[in-house]
C-alpha cells in the first residue's frame, strides 16, 4: 500500500466538502476521481499531497514513498525560465543527467523555448511545463489535478500511453471520459461530502452506478410501499397499548424518518436561441499573420444554418485564432468576413469573460439578461441559475468563493443566456464535470444553429462534430467529413506508406478469389422470423414482473423472488437484443449482395 488517507474530514467556510472519508492506494492502482463541480475533487487531491490539512482524519505514506503533485494552478518561480521552472526542485546534478530528457519532453509537450521566463508564459503553457516536471520527478504516487487541460489531441495521446505504463499508483481528477476509459482502473466518485468506489475503468462505472441506481429505486420503492401499507393500518386506530402494536409503531416511525437515496443534481439546459437567417457568416480568402508567422492563408468558407464543426490542430496553430476571426474579435489582414443581419454569436471563449471575484453570482447573470425565453417557457435569471446548478444561497455569493468548474458553469450560463443562433466553442470541456458535458452534448444536438468548437477532448468531437478542420503548419486547414474517430482513421490510411509487394499486380498474374455468397442458415432463418415476437414478449414480461413489485406491499420473500425474476428477464432480453442486431445487419447484407 502506496497511500493512506482515513477519516478525512474538510470544510471550506461554511461548506462542508468532505465528510469521514477514506481511500487506499495500492501499487498499479489508478484511481480518476469524478464528480459533480464543487463537491470538492481538487481539495481532495491537495489534502492527498499533503499541500492541505484536513480538519479530521490523517493521510499517511510508507516512508520511501516519493509523491509528484500536479495543482490545477500550478506556481511558478517569478523570474524563473522554463528549464530552471522544471529542476525546481531538482538538485544540479540531477538537472545535469536529465536535461535532454526535459528538452524533449517540454517539446512533446508544445514548449520549445527552454530560455523563456515563466512569467510570459500563457495559461496553458504553464500548466504543460508544470506537467514535464511532474512527470520527470522520480515518484511512486502520482497526483494529477486536470493533467489533460490545455494539451492537443496529439499530447494527450502521449500522455496516455506514458500514464499506462507507469507502474506506481495514480490519482487524478479528469474530465476527459476516453482517459478515464483507457488510463483508470478504479473509478472514485465524490458526491454529497462522500466518495464511493468502483473496481471499473470508465464504461464499468457507468454500468454498475446504473445497476446501483436501479437498486436503490427499488429499495426506495418498497419502503414507500411499505409506508402505505402501516400508514394505513395505523390510521385505523390500532390499540397502541399492546407490546406489539407498540413495536410496530416505533418500526413504522424508524422507515418514515429513512431519507431515499441521494442523487447529484443535473444542470437543465433549456433550448435558448434566436432566429437565424439565410445568410450567416461567410469568410473569403482569409489571411492572418502574427509576427510574420501565417495562421490563416486564404481560407474560404461559408458556415451553415446547421453546421457542426470541431477544430483540431496543434497548440499555437491558429484555432483560437479562427473562432476570434469568426467572432468578430479580430480584423483579417487580407480577405473579407461578412456576417448576416440575424446573426447572434455566442462565443465561449478559452479564458473567459473577465469575472470580478468581489461581484455576486446573481449580479453577473442578471447583468447579461434578467429573462429568456425558452421553448419550455419564460425564466427569471434566478430561475436559470437554478436550473444550472447555482441555489439562491449561492447566488448570493461572490464570484471568488466558487471553484475552477463552476465558474466555468456560470460563464457558459452567461453565454447562452444571450440566445446565440450560433456558438463557438473553444476548449468548452476544460474544468466542466462529466455531467454537465453529457447534458452539454445532448443540448447541441438540439441545438438550431451552427456549432464550432475547438477541443482536444475526443469523446466530446465523437459526439459533436459532423466534420472536423485540422489546423496545420502555414495556415493551411484542412477539412475532413466525420468525427474524431473517422478523422483519425483518415489520418492514418494518409501516412500509411505504400510498399513495392502491395502495389496493385496485373490481372493476368492471379485470379481474384471468389467471394463467398452469404446466406442464412435454416436455423437462422427461423430465428430471424420470431425474434422480434421474442423480444416484444420480454419486454412484457419486465413491465409485468413491475407491476407485481409494485403491488406485493411488504411481502419481502415474494419481491425478492419477483426482483430475481425481472433481472433474469432483462438479462434475456439484452441477449435476445444483441442477436437481433447481429441477424438484421447479416439481412442487410445479404441483401445488399442481390
Amino acid at each position: 500500500m502506496l497511500l493512506t488517507a482515513e477519516h478525512i474530514s474538510l470544510n471550506f467556510g461554511l461548506k462542508q466538502l468532505l465528510d469521514d472519508v477514506t481511500l487506499y492506494l495500492n501499487e498499479g492502482d489508478k484511481i480518476g476521481i469524478i464528480g459533480i463541480n464543487g463537491t470538492g475533487k481538487s481539495s481532495f487531491l491537495k489534502v492527498l499531497a499533503g499541500q492541505q490539512v484536513p480538519d479530521q482524519g490523517a493521510v499517511s505514506l510508507d516512508p520511501n514513498v516519493q509523491v509528484s503533485f500536479l495543482s490545477q494552478n500550478p506556481p511558478m518561480q517569478p523570474g524563473a525560465t522554463v528549464l530552471e521552472q522544471v529542476f525546481a526542485d531538482f538538485s544540479p546534478d540531477v538537472r545535469q543527467l536529465m536535461e535532454y530528457e526535459a528538452k524533449t519532453m517540454l517539446t512533446r509537450l508544445g514548449i520549445t523555448d527552454f530560455g523563456q521566463k515563466v512569467e510570459t508564459l500563457s495559461g496553458g503553457q504553464r500548466k504543460r511545463v508544470a506537467l514535464a516536471a511532474v512527470l520527470l520527478h522520480p515518484a511512486d504516487v502520482l497526483i494529477l489535478d486536470e493533467p489533460t487541460n490545455h494539451l492537443d489531441s496529439d499530447m494527450v495521446l502521449w500522455l496516455e500511453d506514458h500514464l499506462r505504463k507507469f507502474t506506481g499508483g495514480l490519482i487524478m481528477v479528469t474530465h476527459d471520459r476516453y482517459f478515464l476509459e483507457r488510463v483508470c482502473n478504479r473509478i472514485t466518485e465524490l458526491s454529497h461530502c462522500h466518495i464511493r468506489h468502483y473496481e471499473a475503468n470508465y464504461s464499468k462505472y457507468l454500468e454498475l452506478k446504473t445497476q446501483q441506481e436501479e437498486m436503490e429505486q427499488a429499495a426506495q420503492r418498497k419502503r414507500q410501499s411499505i409506508l402505505r401499507v402501516e400508514y394505513q393500518w395505523i390510521m385505523r386506530g390500532a390499540q397502541a397499548r399492546r407490546t406489539k402494536n407498540k413495536d410496530r409503531i416505533a418500526r413504522y416511525e424508524e422507515l418514515k424518518a429513512q431519507t431515499g437515496p441521494e442523487t447529484d443534481g443535473a444542470v437543465q439546459m433549456a433550448t435558448l436561441s434566436s432566429r437565424l437567417g439565410r445568410k450567416t457568416v461567410e469568410l473569403e480568402n482569409v489571411c492572418k499573420a502574427f509576427d510574420g508567422k501565417t495562421i490563416l492563408d486564404h481560407f474560404s468558407y461559408g458556415v451553415a444554418r446547421d453546421d457542426r464543426v470541431g477544430i483540431v490542430g496543434p497548440n499555437g496553430a491558429g484555432k483560437s485564432t479562427l473562432l476570434n476571426l469568426i467572432a468578430g474579435k479580430l480584423s483579417p489582414d487580407s480577405g473579407r468576413i461578412d456576417w448576416g443581419e440575424t446573426v447572434r454569436i455566442g462565443y465561449f471563449s478559452q479564458e473567459g469573460r473577465e469575472l470580478d471575484p468581489e461581484q455576486r453570482v446573481y449580479d453577473y447573470i442578471h447583468e447579461v439578461a434578467g429573462q429568456v425565453k425558452t421553448k419550455e417557457g419564460n425564466f427569471s435569471a434566478t430561475q436559470m441559475m437554478e436550473r444550472f446548478l447555482f441555489p439562491k444561497q449561492l447566488q448570493g455569493q461572490p464570484i471568488g468563493k466558487l471553484s475552477g468548474g463552476e465558474r466555468r458553469r456560470l460563464y457558459l450560463l452567461s453565454v447562452l443566456m444571450e440566445a446565440p443562433n450560433i456558438l463557438l466553442l473553444d476548449e468548452p470541456t476544460n474544468d466542466l464535470d462529466v455531467t454537465t458535458l453529457a447534458i452539454l452534448e445532448e443540448y447541441l444536438e438540439t441545438f438550431p444553429g451552427a456549432v464550432l468548437a475547438v477541443s482536444h477532448d475526443r469523446y466530446f468531437l465523437d459526439k459533436m462534430a459532423h466534420q472536423i478542420f485540422a489546423v496545420g503548419e502555414g495556415g493551411v486547414i484542412t477539412r475532413y467529413t466525420g468525427n474524431f474517430t473517422d478523422y483519425l482513421e483518415k489520418r492514418r490510411q494518409e501516412a500509411a506508406p505504400v510498399s513495392q509487394d502491395k502495389a496493385p499486380k496485373k490481372e493476368t498474374a492471379t485470379k481474384p478469389a471468389r467471394q463467398k455468397k452469404l446466406k442464412f442458415t435454416f436455423k437462422e432463418q427461423r430465428e430471424y422470423d420470431t425474434i422480434e415476437a421474442d423480444i416484444a414478449a420480454l419486454e412484457d414480461q419486465v413491465a409485468s414482473l413491475e407491476r407485481e413489485m409494485t403491488a406485493c406491499g411488504s411481502d419481502y420473500v415474494k419481491l425478492q423472488e419477483l426482483t430475481q425474476a425481472q433481472e433474469e428477464a432483462k438479462t434475456a432480453l439484452e441477449e435476445k437484443m444483441e442477436r437481433w442486431l447481429y441477424l438484421t445487419d447479416l439481412a442487410e447484407r445479404i441483401a445488399a449482395q442481390e
